[in-house]
């Protein structure tokens, strides 16, 4: 006589968690394509690209400032934010999915449904500041977009993660669960840091490693609630106190992400730990050639895509294993 063995979870149980996790990858990639998307409309309109270089950089904040039909954007500044409409849409729709396929039906999944909720509360906070983003120069709304978008794709990676080894079968607390969260509480920092360099206009205040002139820096440029002057340059000298200490909290960062990756070698996880070696490497090359080659715009894109997935990989290390 066969016996059933209880501690696996009925099929229906374990098709919703699979449904739910595969959702929450389509998510995370929604969200990443919507930072980016984001990105690329702000730094546009900050004038990065722009000919000649830098005077046209201050025209284009002009321009901004001046309202749209001075500032007529291009046709793939159009098409960037017709899709960003229609993915950030879509992707409001998925949540409120995922949010039925967890809460919905019984038995209710809490750990999955309470991630959700973080989605959808953070879809909705973007939402509302999407209203004031097209027009705004302040840098706490280029923070709110850039902290919200983020955080939905780190969620959305940590939704697929609790989906994929429920709370509920047997599991063991995450190894580098701890140091997973001192890093991506730094990483977050310095994802603050690196938007506030972008919306004070300090991306050049410092030329070189070392170079800062601090007799002409301001601690106003680390205000996210003061407007930056107008006709600012990325050659600003009294950003040089934000540009400091972002690439000040760089160094700082990939200690503890190094650390990290030995401690995950010890733990026999040679994977995650050549990531936690590799990323940040690679973002500490792109934070030096955007300053040598004068902030060329898809190295600034590439830097803010890779920054979100450093962030993705140390939230999911903070996910128990199946045991």
């Amino acid at each position: 006589m066969s016996t059933i063995d209880m501690s696996l979870p009925p099929p229906p149980l374990a098709r919703r968690r699979l449904l739910l996790q595969r959702m929450a990858w389509v998510c995370a990639v929604m969200v990443l394509a919507i930072t980016s998307l984001s990105a690329f409309l702000r730094l546009s309109k900050y004038g990065l690209d722009c000919d000649p270089w830098p005077q046209c950089y201050a025209q284009a904040q002009q321009d901004s400032a001046a309202g749209p039909a001075v500032n007529q954007p291009s046709g793939a500044e159009a098409a960037a934010r017709l899709a960003h409409r229609v993915i950030a849409s879509a992707a409001l729709l998925l949540v409120l999915v995922m949010l039925m396929t967890a809460l919905a039906s019984r038995p209710v999944l809490w750990p999955e449904g309470r991630l959700t909720l973080g989605l959808l509360a953070l879809a909705l906070f973007l939402a509302v500041l999407g209203r004031w983003t097209a027009q705004s120069q302040l840098p706490a709304v280029t923070l709110g977009n850039l902290l919200g978008g983020f955080a939905m794709f780190a969620l959305s990676v940590r939704l697929a993660g609790v989906a994929a080894a429920p709370m509920d079968h047997g599991v063991e607390r995450a190894p580098l669960a701890r140091w997973a969260w001192a890093a991506g509480l730094l990483l977050l920092v310095q994802v603050a840091l690196g938007g506030q360099v972008s919306a004070a206009h300090a991306g050049l205040s410092c030329p070189a490693w070392g170079s800062c002139d601090l007799s002409a820096a301001s601690w106003e440029a680390l205000n996210p609630w003061a407007l930056p002057p107008a006709m600012a340059l990325p050659t600003r000298p009294e950003g040089a106190w934000v540009h400091l200490l972002h690439s000040a909290g760089a160094v700082l960062l990939t200690v503890v992400l190094w650390l990290t990756a030995w401690r995950a070698w010890r733990l026999g996880q040679r994977g995650t730990a050549a990531w936690l070696i590799g990323l940040p490497a690679a973002l500490g090359f792109l934070g030096l050639a955007l300053v040598a080659w004068e902030l060329p715009l898809a190295l600034v894109l590439t830097h803010n895509t890779g920054s979100a997935l450093l962030l993705a990989l140390l939230w999911g290390l903070t996910v128990p294993r199946k045991a």
